[in-house]
C-alpha cells in the first residue's frame, strides 16, 4: 500500500500582541518566503522606569532575513504601525497597506529619515498581491479608523483568514460595511484557519456603530452653548474627527488642532480625502484669540494621559498657547488603555481643579467587535482551526469558549503565546519550536541597550534611593587619604537622620579597617564588604534596601 504523502504545511510565529494589547506582529512562512502582518509597539508598564516605548523582537527575521519579502499593514493605528520606522532600519522590504493607512505610515517614517529608504506599496480592497506562494487578498472592515482591512493570505498550504482589528458597523462614519458576502466565499471554498481579533470578546452583543457618538457630541454641544469645548481622541482616529467636526460646523464652531500628531494625521486625512472640513472651519491656535470662547473648539492629543500630549501639558500648566478657563468642557472621547488609568484619572482631577467640567461617559464606541460579531466571522469563515490573537489571555481564551461553543473541538483552538512556530496543514496544527519575542525597549535614542538588570536598579532607585560611598586610597602605600565619605539621594535626609548616618559611617569604618592590611589593600573585595554591611545595617535599623555604590578612588 502506498504510503500517504504529507499535505504541505506553512509556519504561523507571533511575534507579539499575544499576552497583552498592543505590538501585534505576526509572519507567515512558507519554504523560502515569509511575509509580516503588522508592526506594532505596545506602551511601557508601570515598573519599565524611563522606557518610552516596546517594539517587537523581530531576530527571527534578521536571522530569516533574504525569506522576508514584505510587510502587510492591516490598519494605521500605533499598536500596529508604531514600530515601523525602527524595525524598517533592518529590514529592507516594502510595506503594503491601504492609502490611509500608509499616509500616516509615511509620516512616521519621514520623521526618522527613512521614508526615501521604504517602498510603500498602495492596494485597494478586492486587491490580491502575490509574492512568491503567498497571495494575499485585502478585505474590507470597519474599525475606529478609516480603511482597516483583513487579509486572506493563501498557500499551498490553505487559506488563512486574519481580521486584523475589527467591527461589523452597519453605518460607518466613511467607507463601507465590512465585506461579509467575501469572507462568506472564502469559508465555502474553505478556511484553513481564523486569526481573530478577541480584544472584546469578552463583551456580549454587538458593539455599537461609530455614528452614535457623532450623536453625543450633538447633545453636548447643545448643552453648552456658552462654553469653550475641548475634545481629547487618538489623533489616528480621523472617524471620530470627522464627528468632531461635524458637530462644531453645526453649532457654528471654529475649530483648532493641538499635538503634533493630530496635526499631522488631520492634514493626512484631508489631502487623500478622508476627512470632509467646510472650508474656513479649521484656524490655528494662534488666530482662536480672535474669537469669543462659545465659537471654539479643540481637537488634541492626550486621551490617555500621555505625558507630553497637548491635554496634558495645559492640564499640567506647561503648554505655550491654551490654559484651561474655568467653565472649559473638556471632552475624553477614548477608553483607558489597560495600565493608564492611573494616569487618566490624574488627568481628569487637574483638569476639574482648575475650572473644567469634565465628560468622559458615553463619549466613546470600541473598535473591537463584540461576542456576536466573533461568532458571524466563525460562522462565515467555517475555519478548519483557530488562532485567537489581539488580546490578554483571558480575552482569547473568552474567543476560545465562544469558538467551542460554536461547534468546534477544543484541540482545533491554540491558545498560542508570543513566541510560538505554530506550523500548521489541513491534517495538523501544532507547535514546533520558539522565536524571540521578549520585547526591545526603547529609552531615547537607545535601542535594546536596556536589559532586567538596569530596570531592576531603576526599580531600587524609585523605591529606596541611592546611598554613595566615595574613598580615596594612596597607589603606592594603600593608605587612606581622606575620611570616607557617604552621600545619599532619594533615601533619607541627612540633616533629620543623624544618628542614622553616624551608625552607617561607624559600619563603613569597620568594612575599610577589616580590608586594609599591612603591605595591601583588597579593592574587590573592600568594595562587597562596604555594599554588604552597609545594605545589612539600613535593612536591620529601617527596613529600607537602598542602592549601595561604592566608589574607591586611587591617588
Amino acid at each position: 500500500m502506498r504510503k500517504k504523502k504529507p499535505a504541505p504545511s506553512m509556519k504561523i510565529i507571533p511575534l507579539g500582541g499575544l499576552e497583552q494589547i498592543g505590538m501585534n506582529i505576526t509572519a507567515f512562512e512558507y519554504n523560502d518566503s515569509i511575509i509580516v502582518v503588522d508592526c506594532g509597539l505596545a506602551f511601557p508598564n508601570d515598573d519599565m522606569y524611563g522606557i518610552d516605548l516596546v517594539i517587537p523582537d523581530i531576530s527571527y527575521l534578521k536571522e530569516n532575513e533574504e525569506k522576508v519579502k514584505a510587510f502587510f499593514i492591516t490598519h494605521g493605528h500605533e499598536d500596529h504601525i508604531g514600530a515601523l520606522p525602527y524595525v524598517l532600519k533592518e529590514l529592507h522590504v516594502p510595506v503594503y497597506g491601504t492609502k490611509l493607512t500608509l499616509g500616516i505610515i509615511g509620516i512616521k517614517l519621514k520623521e526618522h529619515s527613512e521614508l526615501e529608504n521604504v517602498p510603500l506599496e498602495v492596494v485597494s480592497y478586492g486587491d490580491t498581491v502575490k509574492l512568491d506562494d503567498f497571495n494575499v487578498e485585502i478585505i474590507n472592515t470597519n474599525h475606529s479608523i478609516s480603511d482597516a482591512c483583513a487579509l486572506a493570505i493563501t498557500t499551498p498550504a490553505g487559506t488563512i483568514i486574519h481580521t486584523g482589528d475589527f467591527k461589523i458597523d452597519f453605518t460607518p462614519v466613511l467607507g463601507e460595511t465590512i465585506d461579509l458576502q467575501r469572507l462568506g466565499e472564502f469559508g465555502k471554498k474553505g478556511v484553513l484557519a481564523l486569526m481573530c481579533d478577541s480584544t472584546n470578546a469578552l463583551k456580549p452583543g454587538l458593539t455599537m456603530s461609530e455614528k452614535t457618538v457623532g450623536k453625543t457630541f450633538d447633545n453636548i454641544f447643545a448643552e453648552n452653548t456658552g462654553s469653550r469645548i475641548i475634545v481629547a481622541t487618538f489623533a489616528s482616529n480621523v472617524d471620530r474627527v470627522q464627528q468632531i467636526i461635524n458637530s462644531a460646523a453645526k453649532f457654528r464652531r471654529k475649530v483648532a488642532m493641538e499635538g503634533r500628531s493630530m496635526v499631522n494625521i488631520v492634514s493626512c486625512a484631508q489631502e487623500l480625502g478622508y476627512l470632509n472640513v467646510p472650508e474656513g472651519l479649521l484656524i490655528t491656535t494662534e488666530e482662536a484669540k480672535n474669537y469669543p470662547n462659545e465659537q471654539l473648539v479643540f481637537i488634541m492629543t492626550g486621551s490617555q494621559g500621555e505625558s507630553m500630549s497637548a491635554l496634558s501639558r495645559i492640564a499640567g500648566h506647561t503648554h505655550r498657547k491654551v490654559s484651561i478657563i474655568p467653565g472649559d468642557v473638556v471632552i475624553i472621547s477614548s477608553t483607558p488603555i489597560p495600565g493608564n488609568e492611573k494616569n487618566v484619572s490624574k488627568l481628569i482631577n487637574e483638569l476639574i481643579m482648575q475650572g473644567a467640567h469634565v465628560i468622559f461617559q458615553d463619549t466613546h464606541v470600541s473598535g473591537h467587535a463584540s461576542q456576536e460579531e466573533i461568532k458571524m466571522i466563525y460562522r462565515l469563515t467555517n475555519p478548519r482551526y483557530s488562532i485567537p490573537v489581539h488580546g490578554e489571555y483571558r480575552h482569547r481564551i473568552a474567543q476560545k469558549e465562544l469558538a467551542i461553543g460554536l461547534g468546534m473541538d477544543k484541540d482545533d483552538v491554540l491558545m498560542a503565546k508570543s513566541g510560538d512556530i505554530i506550523e500548521i496543514s489541513k491534517d495538523e496544527m501544532k507547535i514546533v519550536g520558539n522565536a524571540p519575542a521578549r520585547g526591545v525597549l526603547v529609552d531615547g535614542y537607545g535601542i535594546g541597550d536596556i536589559g532586567n538588570t538596569v530596570l531592576k536598579e531603576r526599580h531600587i532607585l524609585s523605591e529606596s534611593g541611592i546611598v554613595m560611598v566615595s574613598i580615596a586610597i594612596e597607589a603606592e602605600t594603600g593608605n587612606i587619604v581622606d575620611l570616607p565619605k557617604i552621600i545619599s539621594k532619594g533615601f533619607v535626609y541627612h540633616k533629620d537622620s543623624e544618628d542614622l548616618m553616624i551608625g552607617a559611617e561607624e559600619v563603613l569604618e569597620r568594612e575599610v579597617n577589616r580590608n586594609v592590611y599591612a603591605d595591601f589593600v583588597d579593592l574587590a573585595k573592600m568594595k562587597v564588604d562596604i555594599t554588604g554591611g552597609l545594605t545589612d545595617y539600613f535593612n536591620q535599623t529601617i527596613k529600607r534596601r537602598p542602592m549601595i555604590v561604592v566608589m574607591i578612588h586611587e591617588v
